[in-house]
C-alpha cells in the first residue's frame, strides 16, 4: 500500500482508563473481526489482564478503514502495555508509530501513569490525540478533563474527542482524527532493511515470533535475516500482519507492522528494541534505543511441597520462552530446602508471573520476601552486584554497599499532601518539588529507595488517600548508604530465606516489628522457641514463643511429693533435648511478615 494511506498509532492510558475497550471498538468499526468473534478486551488474552484491567503483553492488529473520501487507509494499532513495570516495552511500542490517542477517564481525570506515557510519546516525537472517555458515567467530568487536557497539550478545547468506549460514542471521529492528524511513515524503500523488533512471544511450532515495525527497506519472506544486538542470523518460518489473527504475507514494506515466525526456540536470542535487518545486505548501525532488559527485584521461589521442584523449574522454563525479562537461577535454603532465586522487572511483574505458575502449573509456592540488587564495593575495589541478602559478603571485606534509588511523582488531591508527606518522609524519601496541576490537584517529586517502596507503598498510598493519589517512578542510580544485613534466627538458629538488608537507621524498629509478627505466626512447638533479630553477632530483639505444656502430674491423685518432682525434672529434661534436635516448620506466614513491618 502507498506510504500516504498508512497510520501507525498506539493507546496510551492509565490503568482501567479504558483503553482496551476502546481498541474494541476501533476493531469492530473497521469490521477486522465479526459480531460473532467479538469478546470484551479482544487484545487481552490473558485472563489475569481480562481481571486486573490492564494490558500485560503487547499486541497488534491491522485495520482497513475506508475514509469519508472513499480511499482505503491501512490503520495499524499497536496495544502497549499498561503498567510502569513495563516502561521499557512501552518506549519500543511508542517508536514503532508516529502517533498516539491519549486516553483518559472522564471521572478520574489524568492520573500517573497518563503522564508518565505521555512523556515518553512525546520524547519519540509522535502526533498525540487527546481523547476523554467514559463520558456516558453519571460522574463523568468531560469538559474539565477535556480543559486539563487541552492545557497540559496546548491545543484548543475543540481539538480533544469526547468518546465512550463501552456504548460506542464517537468512535467513528477518533478514525477520522487518526488519518487526519497522525502523519504517514516516511521510510524509504530502497535503503537497507531495519525493523524493529517491539515484542515477541513463543510459538511451539514456529519458534519465536517477533513484532516488528518495517522503518526502511522491504522484509520479503524469503530473505535471510540478522538480530544486530545478538548477532544471530534467522531464517524466517513466515512473515505475515495480524488482523487480528496472524496472516501470512509475502512481504512487508517500510512503515508497515507485522511478524516474522524465526525458529528460534528462546525469546533470549530476540530481544525487545533489537534491531532487524538482511543478512546479505546489512544495515550499517541499528536503530537506537535497545537496552538490554534489567530485572529490579528480586525473590526466592519455593515449592510447598519438595518433591515439585522438577515441575517448578520446568514450569519457570516454559515461562521464560514468552517472558525474557525472567531470569532465575538455582537456590538453596536450609529452612525451604531447594528453590530458586528469581528476578523480575518490579513488584507487578512478580505478582504476575507468581500467579500464572499458580494457576497454568497448578503449584503451591512459598515466596520469600522482595529484595533489589545491591552494588557491594569490596576492600579490593572491585564492584559486586548482589541480590539476596544471603549473597552479601563479610563486613570486614565490603567497602560500601549502594543501593538503588528512584524519582518518584505521586499525584493527588491538594487535601492529601499532609499524610503522603508522612508516609514518603517515613521510608528515607527526599522531598524534592510540588507541582500544582490545578486548584484541586498537585504533583508531588520524591527520590527514595526501591528497597523502601517495592513491598507496599502504592497500597499505603491508595489507603492514605481514599484510593486517589496514583504513583509513577523511574530509576534514578545507585547511591551508598549505611546498609547492613539483618537476620532472623529462630530456636537460635539463622534462617537465611528471612535475612532482610536494612538501613541501620531503621534495623531496631524493623527487627522489633518482625519478631513481633514472627511470634504470632510461628506455632507453638512442646518447647521454647525463641525467635531473634542480629546484626552481625549482636541480638537487637527478641521473642519467644512458649512451649505447649503437658501436665504429667494428672496421674499423681496423691503420694510423696518426690515423685511429682521426678517427673517434672524428667519433663525438663525431655524438653532440653527436644530443643537441641527439635525442628520447627516454618509456615508461609512467616515470609508474609516482612511485607507488613508497618501495621
Amino acid at each position: 500500500m502507498n506510504q500516504s494511506h498508512i497510520r501507525d498509532f498506539c493507546i496510551i492510558a492509565h490503568v482501567d482508563h479504558g483503553k482496551s475497550t476502546l481498541a474494541d471498538r476501533l476493531l469492530e468499526a473497521t469490521g477486522a473481526i465479526s459480531a460473532r468473534e467479538m469478546m470484551a478486551q479482544v487484545l487481552d488474552s490473558m485472563d489475569l489482564e481480562r481481571e486486573k484491567g490492564v494490558t500485560i503483553k503487547a499486541s497488534a492488529v491491522r485495520l482497513d478503514w475506508v475514509g469519508p473520501s472513499g480511499d482505503t487507509y491501512e490503520l495499524n494499532l499497536i496495544d502497549t502495555p499498561g503498567h510502569v513495570d513495563f516502561s521499557y516495552e512501552v518506549s519500543r511500542a511508542l517508536d514503532a508509530c508516529e502517533g498516539a490517542l491519549l486516553v483518559v477517564d472522564a471521572s478520574q481525570g489524568i492520573e500517573a501513569q497518563t503522564l508518565a506515557n505521555l512523556y515518553l510519546a512525546l520524547e519519540s516525537d509522535l502526533e498525540i490525540i487527546p481523547v476523554v472517555n467514559k463520558i456516558d458515567q453519571a460522574s463523568a467530568r468531560a469538559d474539565d478533563v477535556a480543559t486539563e487536557l487541552a492545557e497540559l497539550l496546548g491545543v484548543n478545547q475543540e481539538q480533544v474527542l469526547r468518546v465512550s468506549a463501552k456504548e460506542g460514542w464517537g468512535v467513528p471521529s477518533v478514525l477520522e482524527a487518526i488519518v487526519d492528524r497522525v502523519p504517514p511513515p516516511r521510510g524509504r524503500l530502497d535503503e537497507p532493511l531495519k525493523a524493529l523488533i517491539f515484542d515477541s512471544h513463543y510459538d511451539p511450532y514456529k519458534g519465536v515470533i517477533a513484532y516488528v515495525r518495517v522503518v526502511t527497506g522491504e522484509l520479503k519472506s524469503n530473505a535471510p535475516l540478522l538480530l544486530m544486538a545478538t548477532d544471530i542470523p534467522v531464517e524466517p518460518v513466515e512473515v505475515g500482519v495480524f488482523r487480528p489473527a496472524l496472516t501470512p504475507v509475502d512481504r512487508l514494506a517500510a512503515g508497515e507492522v507485522g511478524y516474522v515466525a524465526t525458529g528460534l526456540k528462546t525469546v533470549r536470542d530476540c530481544h525487545v528494541g533489537d534491531t532487524l535487518t538482511s543478512l546479505d545486505s546489512p544495515a550499517a548501525e541499528p536503530l537506537v534505543g535497545y537496552r538490554a532488559a534489567k530485572p529490579m527485584v528480586f525473590a526466592g521461589l519455593y515449592p510447598v511441597d519438595s518433591d515439585e521442584y522438577t515441575d517448578l523449574r520446568d514450569a519457570l522454563e516454559k515461562l521464560q520462552l514468552n517472558d525474557a525479562a525472567l531470569v532465575f537461577e538455582p537456590e538453596t535454603s536450609q529452612a525451604l530446602q531447594f528453590g530458586f532465586r528469581c528476578g523480575f522487572l518490579g513488584l507487578f511483574h512478580m505478582e504476575i508471573v507468581q500467579e500464572r505458575l499458580e494457576r497454568e502449573y497448578d503449584l503451591d509456592l512459598i515466596v520469600t520476601a522482595p529484595s533489589v540488587a545491591y552494588e557491594v564495593v569490596t576492600d579490593k575495589g572491585t564492584v559486586v552486584e548482589v541480590d539476596s541478602p544471603a549473597d552479601l559478603p563479610d563486613p570486614s571485606a565490603m567497602e560500601q554497599i549502594r543501593e538503588p534509588w528512584m524519582h518518584i511523582q505521586v499525584f493527588t488531591p491538594a487535601e492529601y499532601i499532609g499524610p503522603i508527606m508522612e508516609l514518603v518522609t517515613r521510608r528515607r524519601g527526599e522531598y524534592e518539588t510540588t507541582e500544582y496541576l490545578d486548584s484541586q490537584r498537585v504533583v508531588l517529586h520524591y527520590r527514595m529507595p526501591l528497597s523502601e517502596m517495592i513491598v507496599d507503598l502504592h497500597d499505603r498510598l491508595k489507603s492514605a488517600t481514599r484510593g486517589y493519589a496514583s504513583l509513577d517512578y523511574v530509576f534514578d542510580g545507585y547511591r551508598a548508604g549505611d546498609l547492613v544485613r539483618m537476620d532472623i534466627l529462630i530456636n537460635e538458629q539463622p534462617v537465611d530465606a528471612l535475612a532482610l538488608i536494612v538501613h541501620r537507621d531503621l534495623a531496631y524498629e524493623k527487627g522489633s516489628a518482625l519478631v513481633r509478627k514472627m511470634k504470632d505466626v510461628i506455632p507453638r512447638q512442646l518447647f521454647k522457641v525463641p525467635i531473634q533479630a542480629a546484626i552481625g553477632g549482636r541480638v537487637i530483639a527478641r521473642a519467644t514463643v512458649n512451649a505447649l505444656r503437658k501436665d504429667v502430674l494428672s496421674k499423681c491423685y496423691g503420694g510423696d511429693v518426690t515423685r511429682k518432682r521426678k517427673l517434672l525434672e524428667r519433663q525438663k529434661a525431655g524438653k532440653r533435648r527436644m530443643k537441641q534436635f527439635g525442628q520447627v516448620n516454618i509456615p508461609q506466614d512467616a515470609f508474609l511478615a516482612v511485607l507488613s513491618l508497618d501495621d
